[in-house]
């Protein structure tokens, strides 16, 4: 695992990142703002599964017109991820924080695919219910706790990583 780190390490991309005083910054802006987005169009959906906001409107119609925001933002956040995670491999590899937030991006994951193929399979249905099924509230509580948690472990990356020396 460490050959492929140090590999992703020295590549020509990762090098210029390291070496260019501006560019981890804005990319680093840039993965901020992608990550804004979405959460917030993630939230706002979750708010109106969870029964806390927009009770007059029907949730496939808010889910509908966000969902291309939150793919979108999604893709600039993953792509501005690894270009972030190629400059310093190892040390992102060994952070906790890093870690534990990739690992709640997988259970944020897994929970959306749950309710796109199994709890919200219906969701047209719902359109009329100002509450929704137990199951949809709850989903959306632990989206929203999910991307809460990933906020506070990508914050608390750039004040815990420390430096990895590259071991050929």
């Amino acid at each position: 695992m460490n050959d492929i780190l140090i590999l992703i390490y020295g590549n020509p991309i990762a090098e210029t990142i390291r070496e260019n005083e501006i560019l981890f910054p804005w990319i680093e802006s840039l993965h901020v703002l992608a990550v804004t987005l979405v959460i917030g169009s993630i939230a706002l959906v979750d708010l109106r599964l969870i029964g806390i906001r927009a009770l007059n409107r029907p949730i496939s119609s808010i889910s509908k017109e966000l969902l291309p925001i939150t793919w979108m933002a999604f893709l600039v956040a993953a792509v501005t991820g690894a270009l972030l995670f190629t400059s310093n491999a190892l040390s992102y590899s060994q952070n906790f924080h890093f870690l534990g937030k990739m690992i709640l991006l997988g259970l944020a994951g897994v929970n959306m695919m749950c309710f796109q193929f199994i709890i919200g399979k219906n969701i047209d249905s719902w359109n009329h219910y100002q509450q929704l099924p137990t199951s949809a509230r709850l989903s959306g509580a632990i989206s929203l706790a999910l991307w809460v948690s990933i906020i506070f472990f990508g914050r608390w990356i750039g004040f815990t990583l420390e430096p990895v020396l590259a071991v050929s």
